[in-house]
């Protein structure tokens, strides 16, 4: 290598660091078996608890029969729901992380108070033609979607008289678990009633209440920190601080954009009416550790570049065992970063990795150039670099621009401080030694 060209030596650096991306992957591989095992833990963690919880406030359920002159075992059937007209619901969350080796789950304990309010007035608008229904065994149902979360036996109230909630055999095409009480002499055509459930139920990762009323209005609050709104309608108003969140959501009829009653096989339109509240980690370390590895060939090629820099303007030539060395210390920064990472967050591993990789390379240039000014310096460029890293990182949006721009002024920087230099010399030969001499 000592023969070849200088030019030669940066065309054989950059080849050096597209080789030394490869095992990258291999890093990629470790992250994806470790999200894997985080997603195993959570499952089983979900199990428990009642994993992400959806309710459905109360509404009415009446069965029909479609009359014809067929005989009756061969008759129609089904369910037809009414919406109430007015809902109001509350939500509260307490929440806790809790933990299976690294790894970390939020579970939530969730109080609801639905309240609706039902105008049978002008009912049965969306029957099917000839279809009579049986008022006397009308129901008022509330859904969950996993009852295993249940921490209390829910409770309803229609006009103040409290009822037992059952399982309910009605079939409203929803992946909930519906729960019933009988509201014969209550719900009758032209009547108007007020019913009350209130709920106490665990979960993970995520609560959610339907849009269960034409007009339906939701208040919500708890004491996690980084909460993500989602759903089919995010909340008109919400605060979020360090000591947990406020959210409200107001659904119009029109923007709800489901009828206010039907037969059984419409209600699951209901599905995409979701207003949800999700318990999110603000900085998740598998996925920040897979996002720093998407610039590892760029953090390759600034660091090679630097050390080709370093070895122009020092003077002396560089071995490339010495270079990929350094393409290694790169890769165990990132397993220290992941194992880092996983114990106390992306940041402060990020800091601990960065740190002793940075020590690592500027020592390596000390020895290499055998100078103490050359570390130091070394030491201000990898700051610099890390640093530089670090804040891709973080500005998401800005990533790509601050990367070109960045990219761009090492380039600058190289052509600099190479401006000079001859790149077709070779390097001279050593005298030979006269005997005697």
């Amino acid at each position: 290598m000592k023969s070849f060209s200088m030019g030669v030596k940066l065309i054989f650096v950059c080849v050096l660091a597209l080789v030394m991306a490869i095992p990258a992957f291999f890093v990629g591989g470790l992250i994806d078996e470790r999200t894997q095992r985080a997603s195993e833990v959570l499952k089983e963690i979900s199990a428990r608890v009642g994993g992400q919880q959806t309710f459905l406030g109360p509404t009415l359920v009446v069965p029909y029969t479609l009359w014809s002159a067929l005989p009756a075992s061969l008759q129609s059937h089904g369910i037809y729901w009414i919406a109430p007209a007015q809902a109001s619901a509350s939500l509260k969350t307490t929440t806790e992380e809790r933990q299976r080796s690294l790894f970390k789950v939020p579970v939530f304990q969730a109080d609801l108070k639905l309240d609706a309010a039902f105008d049978l007035t002008g009912a049965r608008t969306a029957l099917p033609e000839g279809a009579q229904l049986d008022w006397n065994h009308a129901q008022i149902v509330v859904g969950v979607s996993d009852t295993r979360g249940a921490l209390a036996d829910a409770t309803l109230s229609i006009n103040g008289k409290l009822f037992a909630l059952t399982p309910s055999e009605a079939q409203l095409k929803l992946p909930l678990n519906l729960y019933g009480a009988n509201a014969e002499g209550i719900a009758k055509p032209g009547a108007q009633f007020h019913a009350t459930s209130v709920l106490r139920f665990s979960g993970a990762q995520r609560v959610a209440v339907l849009a269960y009323g034409e007009t339906t209005h939701l208040t919500a609050q708890g004491d996690w920190p980084s909460p993500s709104f989602d759903g089919g309608f995010l909340p008109v108003r919400r605060t979020v601080s360090s000591r947990g969140f406020t959210a409200d959501w107001s659904v119009p009829f029109m923007a709800r954009g489901v009828n206010g009653e039907g037969i059984d096989g419409t209600l699951h339109a209901l599905n995409s009416t979701s207003l949800g509240v999700s318990f999110i980690e603000v900085a998740d370390p598998y996925q920040s550790v897979t996002r720093s590895l998407k610039y590892i060939l760029l953090f390759l090629g600034l660091v090679f570049l630097s050390y080709f820099i370093f070895e122009v303007t020092a003077g002396k030539r560089v071995h490339p065992a010495q270079y990929i060395l350094v393409g290694v210390a790169q890769i165990i920064f990132y397993l220290l970063l992941l194992s880092f990472a996983e114990r106390i967050g992306f940041d402060y591993g990020f800091l601990l990795a960065g740190a002793a990789s940075v020590l690592l390379l500027s020592c390596n240039a000390a020895w290499i150039f055998a100078s103490r000014p050359q570390g130091a310096r070394a030491l201000g460029v990898f700051s610099l670099l890390y640093s530089l890293i670090y804040m891709l990182l973080r500005l998401e949006d800005n990533a790509l621009l601050v990367g070109a721009i960045a990219s761009f002024l090492a380039v600058a920087a190289a052509m600099y401080f190479t401006r000079d230099m001859d790149w077709y010399a070779q390097p001279r030969a050593p005298l030979p030694q006269v005997e005697g001499a």
